[in-house]
């Protein structure tokens, strides 16, 4: 049979096969907190009940176990070395209504995947969390590992006495003798059901809401954490966002959260930002802020909240059929995020945000060779897992706010509400989708959903103006461009602005403005003809559709001299975007956009645009900036920092992003001087606080240009003995430029699977020194070497993070991009996903050095 892989075909057929009417799934995690081999493994123990269209018929169920201890079928005791092969247990003759048992020893996790184990460093304490999706529950208990097999859930967990235990159903009576037994939960699908346990420092409240017709509902809410982060655990605002995003998506979906309760688990060693459990949803704990930090880290916070509150509707109650309609869930629940963070909370700036941060997410992805339509072809369950990109979300959000513009809110809202009572506790297709969207819009949207959906790739709009002998506007006409490799040109909705300078104050601001639909090669905007002659046209103003943003030449020139100068905020947002685009495209040199940066990112208001900028500022300077001009370039980049962080505010978030943007760019001498006196006290900058989180920010750079060794790092970490520490630590004892550490390092991640999935984050972050170029190109070969054994002897989780981290970007010559293209062509029969991970590095080498060949052409002239 075949290994741990899962195919739609086979996934189909077991649906049409079957139907699962209930788990019951017991687990005993009293091992956790023991020593030794006794810690690897967990009994677990499931009774399936499900029936059969075929009596006489065979299927299968999935299970990732070290071992079996037995299994029963309708009463039939089978043999677990004949039926088991490590991945599925075979079901032959099946009846027409079956039950089957399952007594199996399931592993902890290291990885993330599974049954996550954590040792608090700090204290010892163990805590416990299961994180699935796409198909890991099968890795803690027996089951049909696919989102249309949905079911009823009983979990009854033992676990040590004192324990906090969660799971997706409330808790019934109170735990004896350390049993925990939970609710019923309605249909869900095997990976958004989920365990927590362990001595976790948990807080409550209550949601309340009474509806129209009087009715009322009762929402508990908890919240909870290590005991270590106890301190640092601002739970208030958690449940005020809370309770206002269930106000906000009750006042909007017309369908009562069905879930029940609401807990919120703060976890350790998470690798993604956050899953919806139904009930029990699950974060990394990085969102407890340990040190302070500026507003865009409260907005991304709540944003995610909002994000997995929208999927107890988009993704738990109606659920895809398969991982093809992930988007279903995925775009939904990133644009309704976004709405309800803009409308319903403190945070009314999100739509920039998202325009000048998501998109970028989605635009870098729609450009590799690897991008996809939104609704994608996922052949199995590894497509399932590389398929949560920047696509799936940011892309399908993006186009959902296409649609809402299409249809008009009332009519997509009014959609949504059908869509939830017709298909609740079901699943379903893109098909489903529109036909409701059709009901209530009154709109054919086929020819919408295959421009949008089911094509992939991103258009440039571009506008092309002339004027007359009194510098009016005679024609005003948007050009649209697709790439030759995606052809397709899209409608789009759009807003055009005209911008122009106040002689008074030198602000850039909009003086007329025209809404419409662009289609084909070109098209006229007739409403803005008689215009007078503006400095800036924006297409895309207000960023209502998903496009690369193209300016004439006195636009880009007014950029160029007065960006910092556009009154607002979102306009400025979008000009920001669309110069970096032009650098990616190495359209716009690198050294330009840097100096852009440096002369007009002090302006910036926005504190979320602020360190998207400062990202992609180190970016252009470590991979597209000409080689020999680096240096000089880093030395600017640090100075401008330094001078902004300076002139910043006293402790204000803008002085603590300009302090972390110049402590990542620091090279020089005094550079490092300066943050050593930072450090140990012997320097000071007005207003900032240098706490513990900031102390490791600093110290980063410091190890990595061989001032601060093993001993100073050591130090830091007596001071910070924390499982936050412990990351840190091993990061910046990986960055010293040492060949010896990074041989070690290499190893540790490499050759051996003793790290857990954050530390070996950590490692990789802490190799990978854009300053050590020299240092690491031995490691190009290495990598090619190893990258087929690490996939095929690690889980996919870390095969991700080893293949994608350690690719040797850095290593940005054509010999690089020759040994990728090498690679590809001598393993053409290497796992779909290991193919794409490298295929998606190559193609960021290759567009690096593309950049780097329109910066050169800038220092080669006279």
């Amino acid at each position: 049979m075949p290994g741990e892989n899962l195919s739609r075909d086979e996934a189909r057929e077991r649906a049409r096969l079957l139907t699962v009417d209930g788990y019951e799934v017991a687990l005993d995690l009293r091992s956790a907190v023991e020593q030794g081999d006794a810690s690897r493994t967990f009994r677990s123990r499931t009774t399936l009940r499900f029936r059969c269209a075929e009596p006489g018929a065979g299927s299968f169920a999935d299970l990732v176990a070290p071992s079996v201890t037995s299994i029963t079928l309708n009463g039939r005791e089978l043999d677990p070395a004949a039926v088991f092969d490590g991945a599925r247990i075979a079901l032959p003759d099946l009846a027409a209504e079956n039950v089957l048992v399952v007594d199996a020893q399931c592993a902890y996790s290291r990885t993330g995947e599974g049954l996550h184990r954590f040792v608090d460093p700090e204290d010892g304490e163990v805590y416990l969390y299961t994180q699935y999706e796409p198909a890991d529950a099968r890795r803690v208990f027996a089951n049909f590992e696919q989102p249309d097999l949905k079911a009823p859930f009983d979990f009854e967990v033992t676990a040590p006495e004192g324990w906090v235990v969660l799971s997706n159903g409330v808790e019934e009576g109170t735990a004896e003798g350390g049993v925990h037994r939970f609710a019923r939960t309605e249909p869900i699908s095997t990976y958004i059901t989920a365990v927590v346990a362990g001595p976790y420092h948990y807080v409550s409240d209550t949601y309340r809401r009474t509806f129209a017709d009087g009715t009322e509902l009762e929402v508990p809410l908890g919240a909870l954490c290590r005991k270590g982060l106890a301190r640092y655990f601002d739970s208030d605002d958690v449940f005020t966002v809370t309770k206002q995003g269930l106000d906000f998506f009750h006042d909007h979906f017309d369908y009562p959260y069905p879930f029940g309760k609401y807990d919120q688990a703060f976890v350790p060693e998470y690798n993604i930002g956050a899953m919806e459990n139904p009930g029990c949803v699950t974060f990394r704990e990085e969102f407890i802020f340990r040190g302070k930090v500026t507003q865009a880290s409260y907005e991304r916070r709540a944003n995610v909240i909002l994000h997995e509150m929208a999927h107890m509707w988009f993704g738990d109650l109606v659920t895809m059929e398969w991982w093809d309609d992930l988007w279903l869930k995925e775009s939904f629940a990133d644009f309704m995020g976004a709405l309800s963070l803009v409308e319903a909370t403190r945070f009314t700036g999100g739509w920039i945000t998202f325009a000048n941060g998501r998109k970028a997410w989605a635009y870098r992805a729609d450009q590799l060779p690897s991008t996809h339509p939104i609704t994608a072809d996922i052949r199995d369950l590894e497509d399932a897992k590389l398929n949560f990109d920047g696509i799936t979300y940011a892309k399908g959000a993006s186009v959902l706010k296409q649609l809402v513009a299409y249809v008009g809110r009332d009519a997509f809202l009014d959609g949504a509400r059908r869509y939830f009572k017709r298909h609740e506790y079901g699943n379903t297709t893109l098909a489903d989708l529109l036909n409701v969207l059709e009901e209530t819009s009154g709109r054919d949207l086929a020819a919408w959903s295959r421009s949008w959906l089911q094509t992939a790739g991103v258009n440039a709009l571009t506008p092309q103006v002339t004027y007359d002998a009194q510098d009016r506007i005679t024609e005003l006409a948007v050009l649209q461009e697709a790439s030759p490799a995606r052809p397709e040109l899209r409608p789009h909705r759009v807003a055009v602005g005209l911008y122009r300078r106040h002689d008074a104050d030198g602000s850039l601001v909009r003086y007329a403005r025209a809404e419409l639909d662009v289609s084909g090669q070109r098209t006229v905007v007739a409403e803005l003809t008689g215009s007078e002659r503006p400095d800036l046209v924006l297409v895309n103003d207000e960023d209502l559709t998903y496009c690369k943003v193209r300016f004439d030449e006195r636009s880009l020139a007014t950029l160029r001299g007065h960006l910092g100068e556009i009154a607002d905020p979102m306009a400025r947002a979008l000009c920001w975007s669309a110069l970096w685009g032009l650098t990616r495209d190495g359209l716009m040199p690198a050294r330009d956009y840097l100096d852009i940066v440096l002369r007009f990112a002090g302006r910036e208001s926005d504190i979320g645009v602020l360190q998207t900028l400062h990202a992609q500022a180190r970016t252009a300077l470590h991979h597209y900036a000409a080689p020999d001009w680096r240096q000089l370039g880093a030395q600017q980049l640090a100075q401008g920092a330094l001078h902004e962080l300076r002139l910043a505010e006293p402790g204000s978030g803008h002085q603590l992003t300009w302090a972390r943007f110049f402590a990542t760019v620091a090279s020089t001498e005094a550079d490092l001087q300066l943050l050593s006196g930072l450090l140990d006290g012997t320097a000071k900058i007005d207003g900032l606080t240098v706490d513990q989180e900031l102390r490791w920010a600093f110290l980063e750079p410091l190890a990595s240009h061989g001032v601060a060794d093993a001993q100073r790092i050591d130090a830091e970490l007596a001071r910070d003995d924390t499982a936050s520490g412990k990351r840190h630590h091993v990061r910046c004892l990986a960055a010293r430029p040492d060949a010896e550490v990074k041989a070690r390092a290499w190893a540790d991640v490499v050759e051996s699977d003793a790290l857990s999935n954050a530390l070996v984050e950590a490692t990789i972050s802490g190799f990978d020194q854009a300053g050590q170029r020299e240092l690491l190109a031995p490691y190009a070969p290495k990598y090619f070497d190893a990258i087929g054994r690490v996939w095929d002897e690690r889980s996919i989780e870390i095969g991700m993070a080893v293949v994608r981290g350690l690719f040797p970007a850095l290593q940005s010559s054509q010999e690089t991009l020759d040994a990728a293209d090498a690679w590809l062509i001598g393993h053409a029969d290497a796992p779909s996903a290991l193919r794409r991970l490298v295929s998606e590095s190559r193609d960021d080498l290759a567009r690096a050095l593309r950049a780097q060949a329109c910066d050169a052409k800038v220092g080669a002239k006279p």
